[in-house]
């Protein structure tokens, strides 16, 4: 069992559990380490600002084993960020796994390595991984090659679970959900736009428009700048 280096990328108004629902699964996996990473060591603060603590830099990453990208409102920022994209091309060419959360799948797609891929993200957005040329799948965990993507938020729970069992087999990660009592039963079924009343659907659409608009413009920037063919692996 060869030891896994495993590292997160931060940054400012990133969703917290994104981060810390994978850290609860994954932290817990044998032989492994985790680590939190950001352009600077000051803390990132969350959407609604929970700070939190970066344990290196970028420039002091080793390659991971596992790269985890959390998503959030801060995704639209790090989009046309040339330090962090390219940190996030040079981890992902060479990670054994590549595992995003929400709007961490944007991230990694700007990068180009989504292209050809099938994948997920959070449903108010999913719709533009199609502009990084991915084929957008509506399923909570989604796997293509070392690619693992999750869909919003919660979903880090799911796909970090599926990749504990990729990585470690499917006894300990049955062993960590025990651990957790990860049993969700939420009192509503309002969790997709499938499921939530159409108006509640239509209204949480009009708030998030803004940012919406903003966002893929970036990603629309960041894919005219692909070249070549789409990865491979």
């Amino acid at each position: 069992m060869a030891h896994l280096n495993i590292g997160s990328l931060i940054f400012d108004d990133l969703d917290q559990v994104d981060l810390t629902g994978p850290h609860e699964v994954l932290s817990r996996l044998p032989d492994s380490s985790w680590k939190i990473y950001a352009k600077t060591m000051a803390p990132a603060r969350d959407m609604k600002g929970l700070r939190i603590l970066p344990d290196a830099t970028l420039d002091e990453a080793p390659q991971l084993d596992v790269l985890h990208l959390p998503g959030g409102f801060g995704v639209d920022a790090a989009l046309s960020d040339p330090v962090i994209l390219n940190w996030v091309r040079r981890q992902a060419e060479g990670a054994q796994v590549v595992f995003t959360v929400c709007t961490g799948a944007l991230l990694l797609g700007a990068t180009g390595l989504l292209r050809g891929r099938r994948a997920t993200t959070h449903w108010a957005s999913h719709h533009m991984l199609a502009l990084l040329g991915a084929t957008p799948v509506n399923e909570r965990v989604v796997e293509d090659g070392k690619f693992v993507t999750a869909a919003g938020v919660t979903s880090g729970f799911d796909g970090a679970l599926h990749l504990a069992a990729k990585l470690r087999g499917v006894e300990v990660a049955q062993g960590i959900q025990l651990y957790m009592q990860y049993d969700p039963r939420p009192p509503f079924d309002a969790g997709t736009p499938e499921t939530a009343p159409p108006a509640l659907v239509a209204s949480t659409r009009a708030a998030m428009a803004t940012v919406l608009t903003r966002r893929e413009a970036a990603l629309r920037g960041a894919a005219a700048g692909f070249t070549g063919p789409a990865a491979a692996g």
